[in-house]
């Protein structure tokens, strides 16, 4: 007689659809003999909730943004934690963890803790003096509490370690392989064949991205097209400013897209930008999806030097660096790169064997030891 399949809740704060690191944990759980109930929020412009070999819950709020916003999810996914019977749960993110960790201390269900992103150094938060002071004791008062915490990169785990004294594992967006059997053509996705693509793409693009720097750059750059791909704080800010700029030829925005969809833009772009300021410990250190997501669809990248993209740049050779946010410089880095046909030749080679390398079927095995004591 099989056993009972035990239950993990894993909450976020987001509408699901695109969070790969999310996803790719819950379908760990679920290949685990787990049973998974992912639980986020449905927002106005949400996609539809593609399915799932997991149960997906997403509650719908009365704010969507600001303090109120955050009060409401959190208050709501205690509630939800409370009267809900489960193992094990797994907190993606500090404004997740308070209600999860209460839970854990009235019901004594075991909690993972997946902190995406050094949260309070956000540029979003770390200028906000008494928003940051309250998401900082929020997490200064439960992170030296926790057992089992993971996190995106090892300069973050070193912080989160020398601060709290907790060890910290470290599990990189890697995407897994995808077993995509046509990709699609540039005239099939109503891509030019005459010019040089440029792609964008996240779920947050915000603030102190350089997503600004880089539209500003298209002005001195007639035989490319920049597509960004996806949502975020600027997005609307940035479509003036195309418009502005007389742009809307050489700028494409195409919304949040599912992730088949995504990789065959991706796949048919010419170089991959990730160009973050250093202007905060969140960004310096990130390690973001897109990196990988380029890196798996075999394009060149174009990145600013922060410490861990540059990392794996210089390991792989798989790209370079821009000295400067100055637009002049951004355009006369593209064009320089993309025209040194030699050097993109060895980068899509050496892409290659970094794909192989960056493997999730590796990288997921950090996961599953940390997992495989609540089995």
């Amino acid at each position: 007689m099989q056993g009972i399949k035990k239950t993990v809740i894993v909450s976020v704060i987001n509408d699901l659809v695109t969070d790969q690191r999310v996803e790719k944990t819950c379908m760990l759980l679920t290949e685990m003999g787990f049973q998974v109930a992912l639980v986020g929020r449905r927002k106005k412009e949400s996609l539809p909730m593609p399915s799932k070999p997991y149960k997906t819950s997403r509650m719908r709020l009365i704010f969507e943004k600001g303090p109120l916003f955050y009060a409401e999810y959190n208050l709501r996914l205690f509630l939800l934690l409370l009267f809900r019977k489960a193992s094990l749960l797994v907190s993606n993110d500090l404004d997740t963890l308070l209600p999860n960790y209460l839970i854990y201390r009235i019901k004594k269900i075991p909690i993972v803790y997946d902190s995406h992103e050094l949260f309070t150094e956000t540029p979003e938060v770390i200028h906000r003096k008494f928003v940051k002071s309250v998401w900082g004791k929020i997490e200064r008062s439960i992170f030296p509490k926790l057992r089992d915490v993971i996190t995106v990169s090892e300069s973050i785990a070193d912080i989160f370690t020398a601060k709290y004294g907790v060890d910290v594992k470290v599990v990189r967006n890697i995407p897994p392989k995808r077993n995509i059997k046509t990709t699609k053509t540039r005239k099939e996705l109503d891509l030019p064949e005459d010019k040089k693509i440029l792609v964008l793409q996240g779920a947050g693009i915000n603030i102190q991205r350089g997503a600004e720097e880089l539209i500003d750059a298209m002005q001195y750059l007639d035989q490319y097209l920049l597509l960004v791909i996806g949502g975020g704080d600027v997005i609307e800010s940035l479509k003036k400013q195309a418009s502005d700029l007389n742009l809307n030829n050489q700028v494409r925005f195409i919304p949040k897209q599912p992730i088949e969809t995504l990789i065959q833009y991706t796949k048919n772009a010419d170089l991959g930008l990730t160009i973050d300021k250093d202007t905060n410990l969140n960004y310096r250190y990130s390690l973001p999806n897109k990196l990988f997501d380029y890196i798996h669809a075999g394009i060149p990248i174009l990145a600013s030097p922060l410490v861990e993209i540059s990392k794996i740049i210089a390991k792989y050779n798989i790209g370079t660096t821009i000295d400067s946010h100055d637009p002049k410089h951004i355009a006369e880095k593209l064009k320089k790169t993309l025209n040194n046909k030699k050097q993109l030749n060895i980068w899509k080679e050496n892409l290659k064997f970094a794909a192989e390398d960056l493997s999730w079927d590796k990288e997921k095995m950090i996961l599953k030891e940390i997992y495989q004591q609540y089995a």
